[in-house]
């Protein structure tokens, strides 16, 4: 039985070859970042508040004039496509079946138009973005945001923090790289993961990064491919550059990956519409903070004038309540969905997407919060760790 998010993990984990598991999984070095994402968010606590009027209990939440059903969405995650086929396309209508926002990501594997056709085909009122990575030719850049734009994508999530691969251990380690290059370790893995290979086997061709050109076809070259994958961007691109990108797209602008108030201030007088408290799952610096111990300090830096959206380490609908008391607009999740789309496709994300929704309507009844505005730092206790306490 598959409750949770974490129930989910063990059957994917199951399912899933080693190399694929361990990409999706795994973080950066030591993988310390990774671990205070979920740890640091259960330091924290949640305090009720009694005898409070919840009968009408709500966690809708509008952003840029769109209605999401719960104050959390789906990251942008890249590669799904290597978990199962169409993946990107499978976790976008989750997304809008349960009335939460999607996002993209540069390194998806189906046609952004194709995506965002099947989105509106299960909900007319679906909410997608579209994550953007700068690469060192940004011609295509320019060529995914004047798609993005006429396919209808609410907002432009442009990521910052991913200028340079973080070292993720695991995928050296399984030889995880493009072109893939089977060994006779990786041909076991695959012969033990039958369900798995068939699937992709049936698909016809390895999944690529069909959005790096704005050919049908998606052909690009190998190199291109692998720079992604490896994550080579443009590492000249500076605030200042901001303004490049507001001549090509003129809907909310989103900046993804800022840990440090004063690059949150930045995006403010920079003219970004929204930022995402990030540490890219873990996946990048390890030596970075966990998102939720940051989130404070960016929220008021931010002082109430852009929404703050926050990602990283959010496993329940209690998680999210936490970050909506430390004071984010909502909450972005990343694994979970795909652990959820490894083990039952559209139907498995959207049980976890569900499962989350309805653990933040609980969550919010518990500490008696009848909407999401009424959710404050009141609630939240900060549970001190051992080498804090004095005495």
């Amino acid at each position: 039985m598959k409750l949770n998010a974490n129930d989910h993990r063990r059957h994917a984990r199951r399912r899933l070859p080693r190399f694929v598991f361990d990409y999706v999984d795994g973080g950066a070095e030591n993988e310390d970042c990774l671990l205070r994402n979920t740890m640091d968010l259960a330091g924290l606590h949640l305090l009720p508040t009694a005898l409070r009027d919840t009968r009408h209990a709500d966690t809708g939440i509008t952003v840029f004039g769109q209605r999401w059903s719960a104050p959390a969405g789906v990251a942008p995650i890249g590669f799904s496509g290597l978990v199962r086929p169409h993946g990107d396309t499978l976790l976008a209508c989750a997304a809008a079946s349960v009335g939460m926002p999607h996002v993209l990501p540069t390194p998806s594997n189906d046609r952004l138009e194709a995506v965002r056709e099947a989105a509106l085909a299960r909900n007319p009122a679906s909410v997608q973005w579209m994550q953007l990575y700068v690469m060192g030719d940004r011609a295509i850049a320019e060529q995914l945001v004047r798609r993005a734009r006429h396919a209808g994508y609410g907002a432009l999530v442009l990521t910052v923090d991913a200028t340079v691969s973080g070292l993720r251990e695991r995928d050296v380690r399984n030889g995880f790289k493009l072109p893939f290059r089977f060994t006779p370790s990786t041909l076991l893995d695959l012969a033990l993961h039958p369900a798995w290979s068939l699937g992709m086997a049936m698909q016809g061709r390895s999944p690529s990064f069909v959005n790096l050109t704005e050919s049908d076809d998606g052909a690009t070259s190998p190199q291109v491919q692998a720079a992604l994958l490896s994550r080579t961007m443009d590492r000249t691109l500076v605030w200042e550059h901001l303004a490049w990108l507001r001549r090509l797209w003129d809907g909310p602008l989103v900046i993804k990956g800022l840990l440090h108030p004063h690059d949150a201030e930045r995006a403010v007088a920079h003219g970004a519409d929204a930022i995402v408290v990030s540490n890219h799952g873990g996946r990048q610096l390890d030596a970075a903070p966990s998102t939720i111990s940051v989130l404070p300090r960016i929220v008021d830096a931010v002082a109430q004038r852009i929404p703050v959206f926050v990602d990283g380490g959010f496993r329940r609908g209690s998680d999210v309540v936490k970050a909506l008391a430390a004071g984010a607009t909502a909450a972005f999740v990343g694994r979970p969905a795909v652990w959820g789309m490894a083990t039952g496709g559209e139907t498995g994300a959207r049980s976890v997407l569900a499962a989350l929704s309805e653990e933040i309507a609980r969550t919010m009844i518990l500490i008696g919060a009848d909407r999401v505005a009424d959710i404050s730092a009141q609630h939240l206790l900060a549970i001190p760790q051992a080498g804090d306490r004095r005495g």
